[in-house]
Parts: structure tokens; C-alpha cells; sequence
């Protein structure tokens, strides 16, 4: 098989509006991918698991964290998670605990459940397994939980990069 014929490793980040911590998560891990050559190789989106701001772009100060980092967001538009998330992503992961629970409750099978789960979990510097919502904060926790994130998606990367890396 040539690197063209192998299916990417896709991968959905779900949080409560898809507005704030999702997106920022896909946006990072996308360029984690591509710093590391394996862009070709991995997939990512987003969701939420509410309707309340399907089609919106990010919140601003979502972007504007972004920003401040060298990402760029402005082409995320909201969307729900559907239980078709499940069959076309080979891991499901959920910003916090709730959206866990919210998770696990909507998969069809064990099969499902076990493609889900926490960021945080994934890096072994993390105080909490739940990336805090700053949705009702000021622009500060927004670039704090950028940084949680930053640091988890680095370590969910390092975990999956043995395996999508085309073996030479």
C-alpha cells in the first residue's frame, strides 16, 4: 500500500457547543500533525454534544486565543456530534467528564465506547481529566485552557504517531 491508498487515523474532539474547547483541540492537534510531517496520515474535526450554536463560527475569544498562538481557526463552523461520529472516527475525545458520560450513553456498542476518550488522559502532566469550560470566563482562561489542550494534544500525538508513521 502506498501512503495515497491508507485511510487516515480520523479522530472528533466533542465538548458542550463545539464553539470553544473542541475546536481549539482540532485546530492543535491538525498542526501537531503537520509539524510532524503526518498530515496525510491523521484527521481531525469537532463537535458538540448540544445544538445550541450548529453553523456559528468559533466564539471570539476562542479565536482570538488562537490567534495569540500562531493557529488559525476561522474556518470552523459548529456542529453536533451524531452517532455516525462513531462509525466514521476511530477515536472519540471528550473535552471533559459530562461530555464523557454524554458519550458513552449514545454509543450503539462496546465497540463505541471504547473509541472514547478524555483528553486530558492522555498527558501525564495533567492536574484533572476535565479541560474547564471558559465559555463564561474572560480571555485569560481562554488561552489557559489553550494551553491544556496544547499540551494534551502533544501527548495524545506521541501516543498515536507509532502507528500512523508509514513504515520506511
Amino acid at each position: 500500500m502506498t501512503l495515497s491508498t491508507v485511510a487516515p487515523f480520523r479522530v472528533v474532539f466533542v465538548c458542550t457547543g463545539n464553539i470553544c474547547r473542541s475546536p481549539m483541540a482540532d485546530v492543535v492537534f491538525r498542526e501537531v500533525a503537520d509539524a510532524a510531517g503526518l498530515s496525510a496520515r491523521v484527521a481531525s474535526t469537532s463537535a458538540g454534544t448540544g445544538d445550541w450554536h450548529v453553523g456559528e463560527r468559533a466564539d471570539e475569544r476562542t479565536l482570538d486565543a488562537l490567534v495569540r498562538r500562531g493557529y488559525d481557526g476561522a474556518h470552523h463552523r459548529a456542529r453536533q456530534f451524531t452517532q455516525q461520529d462513531f462509525a466514521r472516527n476511530d477515536l472519540v475525545v471528550a473535552l471533559d467528564r459530562s461530555h464523557e458520560r454524554i458519550l458513552r450513553g449514545w454509543a450503539h456498542d462496546e465497540s463505541d465506547a471504547d473509541k472514547i476518550a478524555l483528553l486530558l488522559s492522555f498527558d501525564p502532566g495533567a492536574v484533572t481529566l476535565d479541560v474547564p469550560d471558559p465559555y463564561y470566563a474572560g480571555p485569560g482562561m481562554f488561552d489557559e485552557v489553550l494551553a491544556m489542550i496544547e499540551s494534551a494534544s502533544r501527548a495524545l500525538f506521541r501516543q498515536l504517531e507509532p502507528a500512523i508513521r508509514p513504515a520506511m
